[in-house]
């Protein structure tokens, strides 16, 4: 046998049924999109998604008695759970980028970004057939929920990585400020008949504005910033890297939050009439672009005021997903937050058996996300506050110790990471066979000229005899 076909036997690929049926190492499960050895930002996953499940629940399970808290703490703590969990998820695609770049081909990468963000645009969708709205059961295909905007978001910042930082910052703040007055637009376009502008509508806003493509796709643009921040810093894996990085985070972080409160915004489309961020909106202010058709937020208003002690008079706008105020704000604190955790648990290297939880809790966030919305139908509108605290928190423990058994015992097989990282072995396997192709092809015509040339040699030899 000879020396080349001895090299093609090597590296010939298994058939795609076995090579998606080799197991998958368990770190990889759980450590998927993660930045490895920055242990806070895994642990914030952990975090945010332990507030996603327990907004949700509360929402479904509190007594009509005693669902004015859900009102006020989910608009209180938004910041600590789906905002956080949204800002965390589009930073940490870079490192399944960068973490690649130079050791396997670009077309590879690519397709695994693709892949993974294509499946959870289609989980995301799957999840908007049925949603329960203020009691009312609502049935819609499309719509930018959590889920649907974290695909998105791994392959748009696929893209925008290739800008220059000062590029992205510029067009993620313009995103931020006219994105409320472009949606005003399309909504009265909608409302007065524009086929045009109803349908631009129709995608940008959706049926289900819960994190709509404008303004939220402005955290693509600032959130790889800061993760390319993370990733060269823990590519130096100095102190002084750690602490420079900390006080980036920690000063932009302020710097944002400020501007979510204290600055002006124009209201709506009227730019002669500008409202601080802290100014509070009801559903009468908001009226002319769209109120809680448009930003579904404000209806915590409402719920906030179902008790008897004391009337809420408005809804600070920073406090409002999809305002300029509001995506100010949410990154400033998302940035701010993980400041001080990564100081805490990366910087001064604290760790114990609560760290550890969250952790595994981060890991496995994507799961975690998707399977706590099978048992909140078994109760709906039964416990009061202490009750609840009760039994969302053996829910969210009961959780945690499901994704353990799931990944330490059955190796994660099917769990939604396990799906991620088949559908990306599959856009491996497709970038593997195009660069074996032009590998034969090139090996083919590189044989004919060689043989071309042999010839040409032979025929010069015979001329000269």
């Amino acid at each position: 046998m000879s020396a080349q076909s001895t090299t093609e036997i090597e590296t010939e690929s298994p058939p795609l049924f076995n090579y998606l049926k080799e197991e998958i190492p368990l770190e990889d499960l759980k450590d998927y999109a993660s930045p490895r050895r920055i242990t806070s930002i895994d642990f914030l996953k952990g975090f945010a998604i332990i507030f996603v499940i327990l907004a949700h629940t509360a929402q479904g399970w509190l007594a009509p008695d005693s669902i004015y808290l859900y009102g006020l703490l989910f608009a209180l703590l938004d910041i600590l759970g789906p905002s956080l969990f949204v800002f965390l998820s589009a930073l940490s695609v870079i490192f399944s980028i960068k973490r690649k770049e130079g050791i396997v081909h670009p077309k590879i990468i690519r397709n695994r970004i693709f892949t993974r963000g294509f499946v959870m645009i289609i989980i995301g969708m799957l999840t908007n057939i049925v949603v329960i709205q203020d009691g009312v059961v609502t049935v819609a295909i499309y719509g930018w929920n959590i889920i649907t905007f974290i695909g998105f978001s791994q392959i748009f910042s696929f893209y925008i990585l290739k800008l220059r930082k000062s590029r992205r910052i510029l067009i993620g703040l313009l995103i931020i400020f006219f994105s409320p007055a472009f949606r005003a637009i399309l909504y009265i376009g909608k409302t007065e008949g524009n086929i045009l502008l109803s349908i631009l509508h129709y995608i940008i806003t959706s049926p289900t504005p819960h994190l709509t493509l404008l303004p939220w796709v402005s955290i693509c643009f600032i959130s790889t910033i800061f993760g390319e921040y993370i990733y060269e810093a823990m590519n130096k894996g100095t102190k002084d890297a750690y602490i420079g990085l900390f006080r980036i985070f920690f000063v932009w972080g302020i710097i944002f939050i400020l501007v979510g409160i204290f600055s002006y915004y124009p209201n709506g489309l009227n730019f002669t009439e500008w409202q601080p961020g802290w100014f509070l909106q009801t559903p009468l202010s908001m009226e002319d672009i769209g109120e809680l058709s448009e930003y579904p937020q404000l209806r915590l208003l409402a719920t906030a005021n179902k008790q008897d002690f004391f009337e809420i008079p408005g809804m600070p706008s920073f406090l409002i997903r999809g305002t300029s105020a509001n995506m100010f704000y949410n990154q400033g604190a998302a940035l701010l937050i993980i400041a001080i955790f990564f100081y805490y648990i990366d910087i001064k290297e604290n760790s114990n058996n609560f760290t550890n939880m969250f952790i595994y809790y981060g890991k496995t966030s994507l799961s975690l996300f998707l399977i706590h919305f099978l048992f909140i139908p078994i109760y709906f509108n039964q416990y009061n506050v202490a009750i609840f605290l009760i039994v969302s928190l053996a829910y969210t423990g009961f959780l945690g110790i499901f994704m353990y058994v799931w990944m330490e015992y059955a190796n994660g097989v099917g769990s939604p990471e396990w799906m991620m990282i088949q559908i990306g072995r599959i856009g491996q396997k497709s970038g593997e066979a195009v660069k074996k192709t032009t590998k034969k092809v090139y090996n083919r015509l590189k044989k004919e000229r060689v043989k071309k040339m042999e010839d040409f040699m032979k025929k010069l030899s015979k001329d000269d005899e």
